[in-house]
């Protein structure tokens, strides 16, 4: 049965919707290369399947075909991503491919890297193998939608989370003390220990973890993933940007349990450009933005925010430091939302949305 408004059938999408699963275990290993999940069908039935693990290591095609018993000829392989056709630290999975003569390979989106664009599928067809393209395209291409970031723009799709009152609040202020003339943020718990692990799940999904200074000075994070259930091999790089100030030197973010990497500005100002070309050269393709007020209202006014993962607590502090207190934009200016997703979690609410760039 074919799917309304579509060249794919229900089966094409069951079969391409599980090979977007197993893209999803590479998730945080495979950078600087995109997630992509293969399966190969026979007789309509799975036979065999893959997904790439760890940069360097073998690509999701070649893997679901070490796994399969039995000729591939013949076969309808899925694959989440258009196959590379250069030689990187592995060689061309086109050539693999054409080696095993699948009857037919369903694409699920093309490769937006300009060295594959386009030429995987077409040497395939050229080799006398049927190659359909745009099966789950919309899921395909959000699945490697940081990957596609970092290569068209050379910089890491940026997540903003953060946890709020209902009334936007993220933290209470305290009132000037004799040592400081401004007023201080004071650590509390917003939102409940079932939101708290849903953070380490976001952590998880990212390459690095970004704050401010401040923030390490305010709350002594550790800012690793220890509450997940899809714990990634190793740690994010855990990400400070520093002003004048020296930072604690016992701050739990200096332990050993994860690398964590310190961008200096001498002049005290924080510089979401240069952090994020700096990280981008490091292949990191996604961040997840915890920072305080200050970093987040910085990352906002330079336009690098790509969306929000918000959790909102059933709770009214009636006053405190907003969400982008730190941005301090204009009505017109104003920060502009698509669709928003609503997930309870636990008493909480997690409103996720992309930011509205039109």
């Amino acid at each position: 049965m074919k799917l309304r408004g579509s060249d794919f059938s229900a089966a094409d999408a069951r079969f391409m919707r599980r090979a977007l699963a197993l893209a999803e275990r590479g998730r945080g290993t495979t950078q600087p290369n995109p997630v992509v999940g293969a399966v190969i069908v026979r007789g309509g039935r799975i036979a065999a399947e893959g997904f790439h693990r760890r940069a360097g290591e073998a690509h999701a095609e070649v893997n679901a075909l070490a796994q399969l018993r039995g000729s591939p000829r013949g076969t309808t392989m899925y694959v989440t991503l258009e196959p590379c056709s250069h030689t990187g630290r592995t060689g061309p999975c086109t050539e693999v491919i054409i080696a095993a003569r699948p009857a037919r390979v369903v694409v699920g989106c093309r490769d937006p890297n300009p060295i594959v664009d386009g030429r995987g599928i077409a040497r395939l067809r050229r080799a006398g193998i049927r190659v359909d393209v745009g099966c789950l395209k919309a899921d395909a291409k959000a699945a490697i939608r940081a990957y596609s970031v970092w290569v068209r723009e050379r910089r890491p799709l940026v997540t903003l989370k953060a946890a709020a009152t209902l009334d936007g609040f993220i933290a209470q202020k305290t009132k000037p003390t004799a040592r400081s003339s401004s007023a201080k943020r004071a650590p509390i718990w917003i939102t409940s220990p079932e939101a708290r692990a849903a953070a380490h799940e976001l952590r998880a999904a990212h390459d690095a973890i970004l704050v401010g200074a401040g923030t390490i000075r305010a709350d002594n994070p550790r800012l690793t993933v220890r509450d997940a259930k899809r714990r990634p091999v190793g740690q994010p790089l855990r990400v400070v940007l520093a002003g004048r100030q020296p930072l604690p030197a016992g701050a739990q973010v200096f332990d050993r349990a994860a690398e964590t990497l310190t961008i200096d500005d001498p002049r005290g100002r924080v510089a979401p450009a240069r952090a994020l070309k700096l990280l981008a050269a490091r292949g990191v393709q996604s961040v997840l933005l915890e920072g305080g007020a200050a970093i987040a209202g910085a990352f906002i006014k330079a336009g690098l925010v790509d969306r929000i993962a918000l959790f909102v607590a059933p709770k009214l502090l009636g006053g405190g430091i907003g969400v982008a207190a730190g941005a301090d934009l204009a009505v017109a200016r104003a920060l502009r939302l698509g669709p928003i997703s609503v997930q309870p979690v636990g008493p909480d609410l997690l409103l996720t949305a992309d930011i509205d760039r039109a």
